[in-house]
């Protein structure tokens, strides 16, 4: 009896190893299937659903690509803007969704499976309703909205592509002097996210701050094996900071904060500077900080492009100014 259940055994792990692969190939074959059928519709004009984790409710909810986008746009650029820079917010929005989106080839979300995109602003685009747009323009809302929904109507189904494929379109609100490239934020070089002048978004009200520090309060953020306290008793400003040098757009690459060495980018998210485009001077007790621009400065500046617009420059010319050596292309195949 044990003979033959051994014998049975053994035929049972054969038939496994045998059909477990044909069962991932049709899976996959499936998978692949349905991409083809699901970009055929697109080439013919269809409409293109995309899968959203709503963090607020917790769910994956598929809605139509195009509403999708409109509700980027209202929560990630002033609907005051021009709308010229509404339409290339709108491209935007709508390349980094088809990035990252299964029917395309795109990965989806890592953090919810089943989801290509989520509502999170930390970990994907903003995303607003209907509900948080009224609480938000209040009596404008119908203007505002007829305005969005204009730019993203005027742009369906264009994204920016370099080399053919869908691009990192990240954006930033203000850039200042220059936008950054993303090898000197990310460590990553991407041919079209390179530093380029930036000159339009000077009117911007987050052009420039000043934030003051404690030392006490910067040596708790820090740490005390920074040795901000010590550095201080010396009574030499150059003693407690000291910037080191500076990234091919003028951010700070390296400072020394009494005896630590930080990248630029460190000290801004450590202590939550605007930027990394930035000088310091300490005084008596503590540090103050100046800044210039608004984000990691990467890509589309929002400011800038709204700058832009005023100047009667176009959504193309505004996209591939920030966006290096890219081209506009149409999903639809039109």
């Amino acid at each position: 009896m044990r003979y033959y259940i051994a014998i049975y055994s053994v035929l049972l792990v054969i038939v496994a190893v045998i059909a477990i692969p044909s069962i991932v190939v049709l899976s996959v074959s499936n998978t692949n299937r349905e991409m083809a059928v699901n970009k055929s519709a697109v080439m013919r004009g269809e409409d293109v659903t995309i899968k959203v984790y709503m963090h607020e409710i917790n769910q994956v909810v598929a809605m139509n690509l195009e509403d999708y986008v409109k509700g980027v746009v209202a929560a990630e650029m002033p609907a005051e803007f021009e709308l010229e820079a509404l339409k290339a917010q709108a491209v935007a929005a709508r390349t980094y969704a088809v990035k990252h989106m299964a029917i395309f080839g795109g990965a989806g979300s890592q953090e919810h499976p089943g989801a290509d995109v989520t509502t999170d602003h930390k970990d994907s685009q903003a995303w607003h309703n209907e509900t948080k747009l009224k609480e938000k323009w209040g009596a404008n809302y119908v203007k505002y909205w007829n305005k969005i929904s204009r730019a993203v109507n005027q742009t369906q189904g264009l994204i920016i592509t370099y080399q053919g494929e869908p691009i990192n379109a990240v954006f930033h609100s203000t850039s200042g002097e220059r936008t950054a490239s993303a090898k000197e934020v990310w460590g990553f070089e991407y041919p079209y996210l390179q530093s380029v002048a930036c000159s339009w978004d000077q009117l911007s009200p987050r052009y420039q701050d000043t934030k003051a520090i404690s030392l006490v309060e910067l040596e708790a953020r820090l740490g005390t094996d920074a040795g901000i306290m010590a550095a201080a008793q010396g009574g030499r400003s150059a003693d407690v900071v000291s910037i080191i040098d500076y990234t091919n757009s003028g951010r700070v690459n390296r400072v020394r904060i009494g005896s630590k060495t930080l990248t630029g980018l460190e000290v801004r998210q450590q202590l939550e500077l605007r930027s990394a485009n930035f000088i310091v001077e300490a005084a008596s007790d503590k540090l103050i900080f100046k800044t210039i621009g608004y984000g990691h400065g990467v890509g589309l500046c929002q400011y800038g492009a709204n700058g832009q617009a005023k100047q009667n420059r176009n959504f193309r010319q505004i996209l591939t100014y920030y966006y290096t050596g890219t081209a506009i292309k149409n999903i639809h195949g039109f």
